[in-house]
């Protein structure tokens, strides 16, 4: 594992300073620091896309959807290649090898990845070709393959070729002319073997066509040349079929897909004078970063494969040889191609609560009481509303907001738009850096502008990862804020898949500790005393170790159950390690990476870790201290990562309100009561997915939240 340096900015207010704890004493026998108490970060996350390919399997989810799961393998194993593994080569390269946690070196994790890597995606061909294919089969929706096409069926292709295909498509013939072209990261490109002489008398034996990207890679067939059912065709056989076309006068020997995936990290400097300027460069270069795997249909000749590695600087160990086509990714078209709703989930609307269901403003409601939300069960609009009427308002002066992810088309947008045209003082703190939104932020960032917003980049150096709005409102001859702040994004279309609590409130303080991370993110001066919120790169993580450690002080009274969707910071590591020694009781429920070993006898035996891995990708953070029966709950942007917790802008703020703290715990038990979407990490590694025990009813969390959440009166 690679251990992010830590940047830690010096705060001269004492805020956040750990309380002293008489902690139990750590059984000396044990050294915290061995490595054989951690997990490789890397293996780790390779078994959570695992998990995620599992789910093509489990028939409780529709067909569709297994499919979609079994896409979602794809892309999640795309961007572990253009950024993990392009990191571990990074480092070899310029002889920067770091030793995480875990005592590997990078060579050893990029074996062992190949190793894992080669067998996850075996089976996700195997699942694809054997499972789900078949079953789709016989719902009446075929993949149609070159040899099953019937003589209509192979007019129609060639005439899509001739008018949709040939005029846009590029072949190169490889000669001293024309050297090996540059491909574009991720691009689905065929290398032809040739016989014959051109129209110049070259004997080239070997040309590139690259798909043109602007088509798509899936088909779907007219019904007239089709004996009902849905039937769909790929491009790579349309052009398999017709490669001949592409080189009149040749013979065509073979034709076989591959794709290569490049670095798609971006290196910016810290002393940057324009960052927008600069991140414009760099998003040109993702495209064409070095190579780390190459994807080859599997009957492609071993002298081409040998071919292909040698031109893109890979070894045997970077070549993925697959039974089908080299981006799966593409096949989640399919739910947009068939008109098959039985196979796909049912839909749901999301609730309201009835608190600001009423025709009351939203600040009417936030005044009466703080409201929590947890989407997508509950409905993200009244965060969308209550910027709209912020919009409005002609007592609203000033807003103020960060954005992450949010897309330039947004209602978010949209209502910081209108604000600003309404001559309210609006200030967005976009963060450019959010990978792969990258080039959508900063089209955000020059519509907003182009409104009147202020637009700041937040702090070079460290991502703004918080999720914040403030709301300065005039009421009865005094300011009062208002505030948002949320474990996810402010993406409405995320709020439908992923899981995310929103928090409101016009608590002073928590309203002047916002005001004064917004006076930190957009001007200059020493960090500033900070009430109730934990904030990164400042507080949170002495302030977590501090919580982690009282609960130790409690010995086997203490209580911790904490959700994120990674944890791989040693020091958190470390502190959960002492607590679960002194007799704490502590779930760990981490969607993704966890370099802890629970169950460890000595070390670890009281810390049980699932995964939830379900319908919703599951993204709330929430921190839950016992205190002796005073429970602390905070919800957070961060998760108990280096970066999370000590390099980026983060934010997590207090649950205070009762009825909301036992509404979170409530929420907690049900995730910490699944058994069937939740997944075990055993000592060795492994995850053991949860079964009902004989005669126990079957309890999904996200299933029960939903009947929950969807259906109050």
């Amino acid at each position: 594992m690679t251990t992010e340096t830590a940047k830690q900015p010096k705060s001269d207010s004492g805020q956040g300073a750990p309380e002293a704890m008489d902690v139990p004493a750590v059984d000396d026998g044990i050294n915290l620091d061995a490595s054989e108490n951690y997990f490789n970060r890397e293996i780790s996350q390779l078994q959570f896309n695992y998990r995620v390919l599992k789910q093509a399997l489990d028939t409780t989810h529709p067909l569709i959807n297994r499919l979609i799961f079994c896409c979602i393998f794809s892309s999640n194993m795309d961007e572990f290649f253009e950024i993990r593994v392009a990191g571990l080569r990074q480092q070899m390269k310029y002889g920067r090898e770091t030793v995480g946690m875990d005592g590997m070196m990078p060579e050893q994790v990029l074996s062992e990845i190949s190793r894992v890597a080669h067998d996850h995606i075996h089976e996700q061909y195997d699942i694809l070709n054997n499972v789900l294919i078949p079953e789709m089969e016989r719902e009446n929706i075929h993949f149609v393959r070159r040899r099953e096409w019937t003589p209509a069926q192979a007019e129609w292709v060639r005439n899509y070729f001739e008018e949709e295909i040939l005029p846009v498509v590029s072949p190169i013939g490889l000669d001293p002319s024309h050297p090996f072209p540059r491909l574009v990261n991720k691009s689905l490109n065929f290398i032809v073997e040739l016989d014959g002489k051109d129209a110049f008398g070259r004997e080239t034996g070997m040309a590139i066509v690259p798909a043109p990207r602007s088509l798509p890679r899936l088909v779907r067939l007219p019904d007239d040349v089709c004996n009902g059912g849905e039937n769909l065709v790929f491009l790579s056989s349309m052009i398999h079929a017709h490669a001949d076309e592409l080189f009149p006068g040749m013979e065509v020997k073979g034709c076989y897909q591959f794709r290569l995936t490049r670095n798609a990290d971006l290196e910016l400097e810290d002393d940057l004078e324009d960052l927008a300027s600069a991140l414009r460069g760099e998003l040109l270069s993702r495209r064409f970063g070095d190579g780390v795997r190459l994807e080859v249909a599997d009957n492609c000749p071993e002298e081409l494969m040998q071919f292909l590695l040698t031109e893109f600087g890979l070894t045997e160990r970077d070549l993925y040889q697959v039974h089908g086509p080299v981006n799966l990714t593409r096949l989640m078209a399919v739910s947009g191609l068939v008109d098959r709703p039985d196979l796909t989930y049912s839909g749901f609307s999301p609730s309201i609560p009835k608190l600001i269901r009423s025709k009351d403003s939203m600040f009417d409601s936030i005044r009466k009481q703080p409201i929590l939300l947890l989407h997508p069960f509950e409905n993200f609009s009244p965060v969308v509303d209550l910027l709209r009427q912020a919009a409005k308002d002609p007592q609203v002066l000033a807003i103020r907001q960060t954005l992450y992810r949010t897309g330039a088309d947004s209602e978010i947008v949209e209502a910081l738009a209108d604000a600003a045209r309404r001559g309210k003082e609006v200030t967005a703190v976009i963060e450019l850096r959010a990978r792969f939104s990258e080039a959508e932020n900063l089209e955000l960032a020059s519509r907003l502008q182009e409104a009147g917003v202020i637009v700041v980049y937040g702090v070079v150096g460290y991502k703004t990862h918080a999720k914040m709005i403030l709301i300065v409102r005039r009421e009865e001859g005094r300011l009062r804020r208002y505030v948002h702040l949320g474990t996810g994004n402010y993406h409405a279309g995320n709020a439908r898949l992923y899981t995310d609590y929103s928090f409101m409130t016009c608590d002073e303080s928590i309203g002047d500790d916002v005001n004064k991370l917004f006076q930190q993110l957009t001007g200059m001066g020493k960090a500033l005393k900070i009430k109730k919120l934990f904030h990164a790169p400042f507080t949170l993580h002495t302030r977590l170790l501090s919580l982690i450690d009282r609960e130790a002080s409690f010995g086997d009274k203490g209580r911790i159950i904490i959700k994120f969707n990674a944890l791989t910071e040693p020091e958190m590591i470390k502190a959960l390690y002492r607590a679960s020694q002194a007799g704490v009781k502590i779930d760990l429920i981490i969607r993704g990476i966890c370099c802890l070993r629970p169950e460890v006898p000595g070390l670890s035996e009281n810390i049980r870790v699932r995964s939830i891995v379900g319908r919703f990708l599951e993204h709330t953070r929430v921190y839950y201290f016992g205190n002796n029966r005073r429970p602390d709950v905070y919800c957070s942007s961060a998760d108990g990562m280096e970066r999370n917790l000590l390099s980026r802008v983060e934010t997590a703020f207090p649950i205070e309100d009762p009825a909301l703290v036992a509404r979170v715990r409530e929420d907690l038990d049900t995730y910490l009561a699944d058994n069937c979407q939740s997944w075990v990490l055993q000592s060795d590694g492994s995850y053991i997915q949860n079964q009902p025990a004989e005669g126990e009813e079957r309890l999904a969390s996200q299933l029960v939240l939903l009947e929950r959440l969807t259906s109050k009166p």
